[in-house]
């Protein structure tokens, strides 16, 4: 029996989603949705790839989701994503009912589950649990190894 902490099995399974992302030559986010200690959905980000500018990591495991329970709403559902959700995520963490967000590392720039604002503490029907910083440093790392690089060749506006 392992005893390993599941939030921790669960985040290095996101981190394995954004380092194929990372290949792929997106923003190395990876995003995993459990639903009674079984992962229900994967998503990875896939904004460069496919030109749309909601592929998120976030927005297309939460969409897997909803389509494989056949409903909206995910409850009892917990999220774990290797960056902390920007606003357009969190508004679909919050519509999708997610029970716990878990991330792991910090959005100075964008990030809405405390860095720049949280709405999550919004007055609202649904509250979700968060928890920040798991793995906190793998996931800031892979995120500062791919900037680092995109900077060094980078014909991108900001």
């Amino acid at each position: 029996m392992s005893t390993e902490n599941p939030s921790h099995i669960f985040m290095q399974r996101a981190i394995e989603l954004a380092r194929e992302a990372a290949a792929a030559g997106e923003v190395p986010v990876g995003c995993v949705i459990v639903h009674d200690g079984v992962i229900l959905a994967e998503g990875k980000n896939n904004r460069e790839n496919s030109q749309v500018a909601t592929g998120h990591a976030e927005l297309l495991a939460i969409e897997t989701a909803c389509q494989k329970i056949e409903s909206w709403r995910l409850c009892d559902a917990d999220l774990y994503v290797t960056l902390e959700p920007c606003l357009m995520c969190s508004g679909a963490i919050l519509q999708a009912r997610i029970k716990r967000l878990f991330f792991g590392a910090y959005d100075p720039k964008s990030g809405m589950a405390g860095s720049v604002s949280n709405v999550f503490d919004l007055p609202s029907n649904h509250k979700v649990e968060v928890a920040g910083g798991i793995l906190r440093e793998e996931c800031a790392q892979l995120l500062r190894d791919f900037f680092i690089g995109r900077r060094n060749n980078s014909e991108i506006c900001r």
